[in-house]
């Protein structure tokens, strides 16, 4: 990427932009180090509540007036807590691009952040909380990660409700003066606009933005053993999960391609070993996970609880029999489907926005979709296959949830 599509601020914040004419939109993904790994022990969800109250009213505008403004910009907003960091994303038409940056300066910079609010805002927490834990499937998989990865690495960011229940709104304000600030926040601006008027806005919305103080390194702890959940159902959920290199990892592409070989349309291994010739589960998929220093392919078979141990059994000897090696008819099919993948991407501004900031924050650089496809292009069986013969899947992290424990497969302890 040039680099006159880079512009670091004083401060620390990082302006990363891809223009193009051949769009009528922008879209931006705001980056900023205030994930749930930052959540203080006893105050799980506080990095997710504070999001919530954060658009409770901004700058000169209200909770109301805030989201309609917003709204009669055209902007297609999300927001998010992961573990590392928050996320701000939006999208909207060019000539709204910089007022939307505008609220969104307000948003994160000056939030109301208002105490008579708070009740609400622990509603919408706790709500989302327990849609998780309605959801047998996306509880099992949250579980999962926080038993493979060390704490805190793999805590959920909904946090715990006996927590959230606690947090008060001196703790909301708390966090947001701890962890809100411009030391590695990322800004990436994608689709038509104009690359020096985008810098000028930024160093004017941005550019006196107090840095935050710098935080204590981690500790780490080890993650539950566990790998049985009890749950009253005529279902079973299984997750199995193991080691796998990350984002900024040179063979990370034989990795991720591996994956896809494994689980990704109908004519992968596990949609057709586990789920089309047996029929022993409704879905069943794999994806690699990747954050900046770990990564872990994990894995999901949802299936009755009659047939929970041969979906569990067969499943893990897909995952083992990847070891051996792929096919060139695999990876031609598979190429098929990232080619496609890639020209989509081409065609969002939104994707490509949140391409710039998650590049710049697992590379520090950008790698140009150009890059990406040569690299899909060089992939050979051959390389893959190097690749797991190194890295096996091995070390398996099991977690079931259902009516009745099941009997891991050998080597799984």
């Amino acid at each position: 990427m040039p680099t006159d599509y880079v512009h670091q601020l004083d401060n620390g914040l990082v302006l990363l932009g891809e223009p193009s004419d051949a769009f009528q939109s922008a879209a931006f993904s705001l980056l900023i180090s205030a994930g749930c790994r930052h959540d203080p022990a006893g105050q799980a969800g506080l990095a997710s509540l504070s999001c919530e109250m954060m658009l409770r009213g901004a700058g000169d505008r209200d909770s109301r007036h805030l989201i309609s403004d917003l709204e009669n910009l055209g902007v297609e907003r999300s927001e998010s807590v992961g573990v590392s960091q928050a996320n701000f994303s939006g999208a909207t038409i060019s000539a709204s691009l910089i007022p939307a940056l505008s609220i969104y300066a307000d948003i994160v910079r000056r939030p109301h952040l208002p105490e008579d609010q708070l009740e609400a805002g622990r509603a919408v927490c706790i709500q989302e909380l327990r849609g998780v834990e309605d959801d047998p499937g996306q509880k099992l998989m949250m579980e999962l990660r926080r038993r493979h990865y060390p704490d805190p690495w793999g805590r959920p960011s909904h946090g715990e409700q006996d927590d959230l229940a606690k947090l008060t709104a001196a703790d909301v304000q708390q966090f947001f003066t701890n962890r809100y600030g411009p030391r590695d926040a990322i800004l990436g601006i994608a689709g038509n606009f104009d690359w020096q008027e985008v810098c000028n806005a930024a160093d004017e919305l941005f550019g006196d933005w107090k840095v935050q103080a710098d935080y204590s390194p981690i500790t780490e702890m080890a993650p539950s053993k566990d790998t049985h959940l009890t749950y009253d159902s005529n279902q079973s959920h299984i997750g199995l999960a193991f080691p796998s290199i990350p984002y900024r990892h040179p063979q990370y592409f034989e990795a991720w391609s591996a994956v896809g070989v494994l689980s990704g349309g109908m004519s992968s291994r596990l949609f057709s070993e586990v789920r089309e010739k047996r029929g022993l589960c409704y879905t069943v998929y794999a994806s690699l996970h990747t954050q900046r220093e770990r990564a872990a392919v994990f894995c999901y078979a949802g299936t009755t609880a009659e047939r929970a141990q041969e979906t569990l059994d067969v499943t893990h000897s897909e995952l083992v029999r990847l070891g051996e090696g792929v096919q060139a008819e695999e990876l031609a099919r598979l190429k098929a489907r990232i080619k496609s993948s890639l020209i989509m991407q081409q065609e969002s501004t939104s994707a490509r926005a949140g391409s710039l900031s998650r590049d710049w924050y697992h590379l520090g650089r950008i790698r140009p979709i150009e890059e990406v496809a040569a690299k899909v292009d060089a992939l050979t069986a051959e390389s893959i296959n190097a690749y797991l013969a190194a890295n096996p899947p091995e070390t398996f992290t099991c977690l079931t949830l259902g009516p009745q424990p099941l009997e891991l497969p050998n080597g799984i302890s």
